[in-house]
């Protein structure tokens, strides 16, 4: 079965949505998120994604208190990222109880540093955040697109020995119209060995289960909760 990660993105200790990337479509959905968590945590959820929307902006890790929380309040294994740039930024995830990170822009920046993560902590706590529009990878909270193919570069991590993956097209997040099946098809089929996590665009169980029958292994979303389009109810009867 597809695992379910529902995601919760913070700003100023909040739980907030942003569209496609703009900061300036910011919706507050939930002053607690430690709220957010636990209700996932009540319907089955194991697995929590959540982003430092103020650590990407600032190039560095700044709700980790939030993390801290959340972490000691729920049993959830949480996954972080957001301005994770430095050594000393992943020794702070990590001690306020991240079981896994994700680094995007540091991956096109500085590839030595991030493989240096990968060989420190191992293929299973780090993951890369493959951030995407027409093809191209995405970099700095999606305000800067490169030229650097997708694939191409998901190819490279996995074959130096990275494993998972959260690949998000830009066009699609926050837009509750459906993810990128055919993207998501295309890098199950080309990238051998990636565990791959689609973000962006989920509006719907259907969309879910549109996913799972591509082959894609799990998935990340949130807007389409906190608008009510999916319930914890639902959440519940994928999980049992």
């Amino acid at each position: 079965m597809i695992e379910l990660i529902p995601a919760i993105d913070i700003i100023e200790g909040k739980c907030v949505r942003l569209s496609q990337g703009d900061y300036g479509s910011k919706k507050v959905y939930n002053e607690n998120p430690v709220e957010v968590a636990k209700s996932f945590e009540d319907v089955g959820i194991r697995r929590l994604h959540v982003v430092d929307l103020d650590g990407a902006k600032a190039k560095h890790i700044v709700n980790h208190e939030t993390l801290r929380r959340i972490v000691s309040q729920t049993s959830l294994t949480v996954d972080f990222g957001g301005g994770l740039k430095s050594d000393e930024d992943l020794r702070i995830a990590f001690e306020s109880g991240a079981s896994m990170v994700t680094g995007g822009s540091v991956a096109i920046k500085n590839p030595q540093m991030f493989m240096s993560w990968v060989e420190k902590y191992g293929n299973e706590r780090i993951i890369l955040g493959a951030d995407a529009k027409d093809g191209k990878v995405a970099v700095n909270g999606w305000q800067d697109v490169t030229e650097v193919e997708l694939v191409d570069f998901l190819k490279k991590y996995i074959g130096d020995g990275l494993k998972k993956v959260i690949c998000t097209d830009i066009a699609k997040d926050g837009m509750l119209q459906g993810p990128s099946v055919e993207l998501y098809r295309e890098i199950m089929q080309k990238v051998e060995g990636v565990y791959l996590i689609a973000s962006g665009g989920v509006s719907s169980m259907e969309d879910i289960q549109e996913l799972e029958r591509a082959g894609v292994p799990a998935v990340i979303f949130g807007k389409a909760i906190y608008e009510g389009r999916i319930t914890l109810e639902e959440m519940r009867k994928m999980n049992s």
